[in-house]
C-alpha cells in the first residue's frame, strides 16, 4: 500500500498538470474584416468589436477557463484577398471559427474554403444565398435580405404605396436583394415601374433618377451600401424630387446621414436593427439592457456611437462563446453548439438555429426607421 501511495501522487499531479494545462489553453477566433476599402464603414466597426470583446472576455478568465485570441486580417473588401486570407488562417493560423468576412460577395467566395477545411464561418453580411440553401458550415449575423425588404413592403403598405422604382447596385448585396425585392412585390401586389441599376463605384445617379423623376411612382428603393446610396440620396434632393426615398439595412449607421448629408437625408426611411433607436425602446424590450451595455463600452473604449454592423461582429462572437460553453471548442462542436442556439438574445435580435436555418431571425430584427435632424427615429 506505501507503495502505491507514490504512484497514486504522481497520477494525481499528472492529472492537475493535463487540466491547468487544458485551462491555459487558448481558443484562436479568426476575423476577416474589410477594415480599409469603400466598405470599411462596415468592416471597422466589426474588427473594434471583436478585439472589445475579446478583451473583456480575457478579462474575466476566458471561456471555460480557456483564453481567447483574435486573429484579425483586413480584406480591404476583395472577394480574392477575402480567400487568402481565410485559407492563411485555416492553414498557418490553426483558427477553430471564423467571424466575417463583412461583405456578400466577400462571404459567398470564402464559403467553399471554409466548408471544404470543415471550419465554422459566420458571416457579417446580408445576402441570403449565404445561407440559402443551407451550408453544413456557414452561419451568419445580419437577418437576410428578404426579411428587411418585407418590412420594407409592409410599412410601404401601410401607407398606401402600391408603386415603386428600384434602384440598386450592381453587387452580391444589391443583386441579392433586388431579387428578393421582385418576387415579394409580385407576391404582395406591388408594381414596379422602373427597375434601374448602378454600380459600386459610380458617383453620379442623376441619369437614373431623373428617369425615375418622369414615372412619377408612389416611392422609391434604393438597395446597397456606401457611398453608393449616400450620393443617391444626395442626387434625389439635388433633382428636387419628393417621392419617399427607402433604403436597405445596408446603410443603417450615422455614416450614412454623414455621408449623405443631414438635410439630404431628411426623411429617408429603411428597416434597421434596434440598436440605432433603442433608447426609443421599452424599457421591458428583452435586447434593451444589451444594447444599451454594447453602446456604452463601445463609446467608452473608441470614443464613438456603436454601429449596426459592429453588431453583427458582436452576435458572431455570442454565438461562439455560447457554443462553446455547450459543446466544447472543436470546429465541429463550434459549429454543433452554433446550431442548436435557441432564443439568443443578442444585438441584431434573438436567434435561434436550427439544421434548417443558419441564420435565426425573423421579422422582429427590424424596425422601420426614418432620418429625423441628423439622427435616427422611430418612423410612424
Amino acid at each position: 500500500m506505501k507503495k502505491m501511495i507514490p504512484l497514486l501522487s504522481s497520477i494525481c499531479l499528472i492529472l492537475i498538470c493535463a487540466t491547468m494545462s487544458f485551462a491555459s489553453g487558448t481558443i484562436k477566433i479568426g476575423g476577416l474584416f474589410a477594415v480599409t476599402g469603400p466598405a470599411s464603414f462596415l468592416g471597422e466597426p466589426e474588427k473594434k468589436t471583436l478585439e472589445m470583446l475579446v478583451k473583456e472576455a480575457n478579462e474575466k478568465g476566458g471561456i471555460n477557463g480557456l483564453k481567447l485570441e483574435a486573429v484579425i486580417y483586413d480584406t480591404g473588401g476583395d472577394a480574392t484577398k477575402a480567400v487568402q486570407l481565410a485559407t492563411k488562417l485555416i492553414k498557418d493560423d490553426k483558427v477553430s471559427v471564423i467571424i466575417g468576412p463583412s461583405t456578400t460577395g466577400e462571404s459567398m467566395a470564402v464559403i467553399p474554403v471554409t466548408e471544404k477545411e470543415k471550419i465554422p464561418l459566420i458571416s457579417c453580411a446580408a445576402g441570403i444565398k449565404i445561407t440559402d440553401p443551407v451550408k453544413p458550415w456557414v452561419f451568419k449575423t445580419p437577418a437576410n435580405d428578404h426579411i428587411a425588404a418585407e418590412k420594407i413592403l409592409a410599412y410601404m403598405a401601410g401607407k398606401k404605396q402600391k408603386s415603386f422604382a428600384l434602384l440598386t447596385v450592381t453587387d452580391g448585396f444589391g443583386a441579392s436583394g433586388r431579387e428578393q425585392i421582385k418576387v415579394l412585390a409580385k407576391q404582395k401586389g406591388f408594381t414596379i415601374v422602373a427597375d434601374e441599376v448602378y454600380g459600386p463605384k459610380d458617383t453620379d445617379m442623376t441619369a437614373q433618377l431623373t428617369k425615375i423623376r418622369g414615372i412619377k411612382p408612389d416611392a422609391i428603393i434604393c438597395w446597397g451600401t456606401n457611398p453608393g446610396p449616400a450620393v443617391i440620396t444626395k442626387n434625389v434632393k439635388q433633382l428636387g424630387i419628393k417621392t419617399p426615398l427607402y433604403m436597405s439595412h445596408g446603410v443603417a449607421s450615422k455614416k450614412y446621414i454623414e455621408l449623405a448629408g443631414p438635410d439630404s437625408a431628411e426623411g429617408v426611411m429603411l428597416p434597421a436593427g434596434k440598436l440605432a433607436i433603442y433608447d426609443a425602446l421599452p424599457k421591458g424590450d428583452a435586447q434593451y439592457k444589451l444594447l444599451k451595455g454594447y453602446d456604452q463600452n463601445y463609446k467608452k473604449t473608441y470614443g464613438v456611437e456603436a454601429s449596426t454592423f459592429g453588431g453583427y461582429a458582436y452576435d458572431a462572437f455570442l454565438l461562439v462563446t455560447g457554443a462553446i460553453k455547450k459543446a466544447g471548442s472543436t470546429p465541429e462542436q463550434i459549429r454543433t453548439g452554433i446550431e442548436q442556439t435557441s432564443k439568443l438574445v443578442s444585438i441584431s435580435g434573438v436567434f435561434t438555429m436550427t439544421p434548417k436555418d443558419h441564420n435565426g431571425l425573423d421579422l422582429s430584427a427590424f424596425e422601420m426607421v426614418k432620418v429625423v435632424k441628423g439622427d435616427w427615429a422611430l418612423a410612424k
